[in-house]
């Protein structure tokens, strides 16, 4: 089976920042930084070479795949910045009042925080983290992974 990738290291969430071309995704990793450690009561870390997380869970598929991942995390990719929230989101209560984004399996998409309201994107991003807290038992988490409607 193969391993996953994707694994806190020890490389500096501040170095990786700066290498960061783009000098506007720089700025919304730091409120995203900001935000994520505010909710989570975490400090940022690498988890492989380019998602900066908070927390972490222990997944396991029934396939018998697991690992570990961060609770909340983001990536400022080169088209959008990516963030990390399971179980997924909830099309009805956010979606219509979040502003200009793309969704994938458990992946938001934001070209720039000033393309959202960053009032209801905390209000995810709080709604993620306490899923994750209701839904993990000794560091185990027990709900569903991927994209989730109503």
């Amino acid at each position: 089976m193969a391993e996953n990738k994707t694994r806190q290291t020890d490389s500096s969430v501040a170095d990786f920042l700066a290498a960061v071309p783009d000098a506007q995704k720089r700025e919304d990793s730091q409120v995203l930084i900001r935000i994520m450690r505010e909710i989570s009561g975490e400090e940022p870390k690498m988890w492989g070479p380019s998602i900066i997380g908070f927390g972490s869970y222990h997944y396991k598929y029934e396939s018998g795949r697991e690992g570990d991942m961060p609770v909340l995390g983001f990536s400022p990719r080169k088209q959008a910045l990516v963030l990390y929230m399971v179980p997924g989101f909830d099309t009805t209560d956010h979606a219509a009042k979040l502003g200009t984004y793309k969704t994938g399996k458990s992946c938001l998409y934001i070209r720039r925080l000033t393309d959202v309201d960053i009032t209801v994107l905390r209000k995810m991003i709080e709604d993620s983290f306490n899923h994750m807290k209701e839904n993990t038992t000794d560091g185990t988490y027990s709900g569903h992974l991927g994209y989730q409607t109503r």
